[in-house]
């Protein structure tokens, strides 16, 4: 039975994994806000699920200097507030913020539009503390921007999903905070018309930070999750800018002239509350529904609309960071057997290594987790990864069933 260990500081933490893997070796998965915590996973439970929510101080913030240091148990949306009183942001979309913490959303890399014009928290992350299986602090980077030596353990933990090490501790350069946000929300009858208005896009005068496509019915639920009487009857194009409100005027003016001749049958103009609600609802996507299961596809910015579109087919929502070749689906709740569900994600999931990509399950019901290839196919990477994880876990103590070791059991195990 998986049971909770909550440390209250890093040094309880360490003395905790040190004397697990000189004891009894209970496998350990770290939580946070428990906002992902079936991502990717495949395996049994673990024996203990390590909470960090208690660590969670403010550790240093020369505000002038655009730098913050957080514990990992720091929710997002306390980590924005903090920053937002001084006139900055950490520019990464993290859903759920109210409930995730640092530690996890670092873990999972998670992004959500403004990827585009902001970058993930690979961009922005310039300190790293982390604990490995064997109860040993290590640290990487810095608290200033300029620190360069040696190999970047940032950007490995980054995304590793607490398979490597347990992260505690992140600094993070920032950005001043936008006065205001604005939003187009572009309906198209064709496919084909938004992809030449994607090309378009790529010479635009303005500058988007979000390029966002939604197929019919991934529009619904955007729509019904932001509460706004947008038309959602068509494949969506929405466009975000941010600045000052003179600039985001003038770039929302720039973006109707380029678009509009591209054969727009339906337009809705967003400022202020309005966009910043429009937003909310993106980034929320992969929770904003119950539905059975979540995915993230992977591929070439170029193949994303014939992804949306076959997605449409089928009934799966598909929202597409078109920018950045990243899909985010839904499953209607119609699809109840697990079979149909690993029959579309097959084929799906072939469509996305042929735009020389990947699929993984973010999420989806429990009885079904055994059953599908929840982290997609092996790539050439992956012995790399698993070199990675016998160093730095070689006891296999840290999130055993997650990211590689799912990867590898769904290729090797017949069905």
């Amino acid at each position: 039975m998986t049971h909770d260990f909550l440390p209250a500081t890093q040094s309880e933490l360490a003395r905790f994994l040190a004397e697990n893997a000189q004891g009894p070796r209970r496998t350990l998965s770290p939580v946070g806000g428990r906002t992902a915590l079936h991502f990717g996973m495949a395996g049994p439970p673990p024996d203990v699920l390590l909470d960090l929510r208690e660590v969670n101080r403010l550790i240093d913030y020369p505000a002038r200097d655009l730098t913050i240091t957080v514990e990992a148990g720091m929710r997002v949306a306390q980590l924005q507030q903090l920053l937002a009183a001084e006139g900055q942001t950490l520019p990464v979309d993290v859903s759920q913020a109210e409930r995730a913490t640092v530690g996890g959303a670092l873990a999972t890399n998670t992004s959500g539009p403004r990827r585009f014009g902001c970058g993930t928290f690979r961009d922005c992350v310039i300190g790293i503390s982390a604990v490995d299986a064997h109860g040993r602090l290590f640290k990487a980077g810095g608290r200033v921007v300029k620190n360069v030596a040696g190999y970047d353990l940032c950007k490995l933990l980054v995304g590793s999903r607490g398979t490597l090490a347990v992260i505690t501790q992140a600094t993070f350069k920032l950005r001043p905070r936008p006065e205001t946000t604005g939003c187009f929300w572009f309906v198209f009858e064709q496919y084909g018309e938004v992809e030449n208005v994607l090309e378009r896009l790529t010479t635009s005068a303005a500058r988007p930070v979000a390029i966002e496509v939604l197929n019919r019915p991934a529009a619904e639920l955007v729509v019904r999750q932001a509460r706004l009487p947008l038309p959602d009857q068509g494949v969506v194009l929405c466009v975000a800018v941010e600045g000052g409100h003179r600039e985001v005027a003038w770039q929302l003016d720039v973006l109707r002239k380029e678009v509009v001749p591209f054969g727009v049958q339906q337009l809705e103009r967003l400022e202020g509350a309005g966009a910043t609600s429009l937003l909310d609802a993106l980034i929320d996507f992969p929770v904003c529904a119950d539905d059975p299961l979540a995915f993230q596809a992977n591929l070439r910015p170029s193949r994303c609309l014939e992804f949306a579109e076959y997605a449409a087919s089928v009934g799966i929502a598909a929202l597409c960071h078109a920018g950045n070749g990243i899909v985010i689906g839904q499953f209607p709740e119609t699809v109840a057997s697990v079979q149909r569900v690993r029959a579309l994600l097959t084929t799906l999931g072939d469509m996305a290594r042929r735009g020389d990509g990947n699929l993984i399950v973010l999420h989806c019901d429990a009885e079904w987790q055994a059953e599908l290839p929840m982290c997609g196919m092996p790539e050439p990477a992956w012995p790399l990864m698993v070199q990675l994880k016998q160093q730095l876990d070689p006891q296999g103590l840290l999130n055993p069933g997650v990211f590689v070791d799912a990867a590898a059991r769904a290729y090797n195990e017949p069905r």
